[in-house]
């Protein structure tokens, strides 16, 4: 049997805390997927972060929420769907 090292895995000074984020974009190109967090109120928004992975970087994390998902439920009860926003195109105006 081999023997797992422990990792220690820090948070970066300039991470103060954490960001709301109700909508997301995800794109992807041969080598990764992008994912852009976005809080949107009303007419305007920001980007909250965004993460790009690599495609089996990005399976392992998609897995990773399924399961969370899953124990969430079991111990909450199930999570009803939501409307997205009325206007699916989210965007930037490059004006």
């Amino acid at each position: 049997m081999s023997e797992q090292k422990k990792q220690e895995i820090k948070i970066a000074d300039n991470i103060p805390g954490a960001e709301y984020a109700n909508a997301m974009q995800v794109n992807h190109n041969r080598d990764e997927f992008q994912m852009m967090f976005l809080n949107i109120l009303g007419a305007s928004g920001k980007v909250t972060g965004k993460i790009i992975s690599s495609p089996g970087h990005y399976k392992r994390m998609l897995l990773a929420m399924q399961d969370n998902l899953k124990k969430y439920e079991e111990k909450f009860g199930e999570i009803k769907d939501v409307e997205g926003p009325e206007n699916k195109e989210i965007g930037f105006d490059a004006k």
